[in-house]
């Protein structure tokens, strides 16, 4: 193999084996700047959005022992990667493909498993972690914020009067 080709490869598969997920995305269609704009929203999502020849990531998710998606790496295509979740990467995406039509989510990888596109889109409208734990936060502190107001309301009547 050409020594140029086997340096791409590595480094493809050093991003690869760094990121929980890769998400395989048809870009097909997409202006340079709406590709900008992707890549800025991925970003602020924590990933990274980059275009490779096709044989070069189908080498590089081999040599990570990866499950293999060959048939969905065909056309104009790029790989999504992050070190974070892959829920707000996939939210990007999803919002961006609303927006514009484009582009297209084909496969993903999620510790090892494969997902298919409606799993992805699955996955995209669930809330990030912040917003369900901070909705769990709420749920757990809602009795004890009735249980105060009632303790309140019974020690101090004199405040429900002067409220009024």
């Amino acid at each position: 193999m050409n020594p140029d080709k086997k340096i791409i490869i590595d480094a493809l598969q050093e991003r690869v084996n760094a990121s929980p997920y890769v998400i395989i995305i048809d870009y097909t269609g997409l202006t340079v700047p709406q590709f900008s704009e992707l890549r800025k929203r991925l970003d602020t999502a924590g990933a990274k959005c980059s275009v490779a020849k096709n044989s070069y990531l189908r080498k590089a998710l081999d040599e990570a022992k990866l499950p293999d998606i060959s048939e969905a790496l065909v056309g104009q295509t790029a790989f999504v990667s992050g070190e974070s979740e892959i829920f707000a990467a996939a939210k990007a995406i999803s919002n961006f493909e609303k927006e514009f039509k484009k582009p297209q989510m084909k496969v993903g990888i999620l510790d090892g498993a494969i997902l298919d596109e409606a799993k992805l889109k699955a996955i995209a409208s669930i809330h990030s972690r912040e917003s369900v734990l901070s909705q769990l936060l709420g749920t757990i502190n809602e009795p004890a914020s009735r249980i105060a107001r009632v303790i309140k309301k019974k020690f101090n009547p004199e405040d429900e009067a002067s409220a009024e």
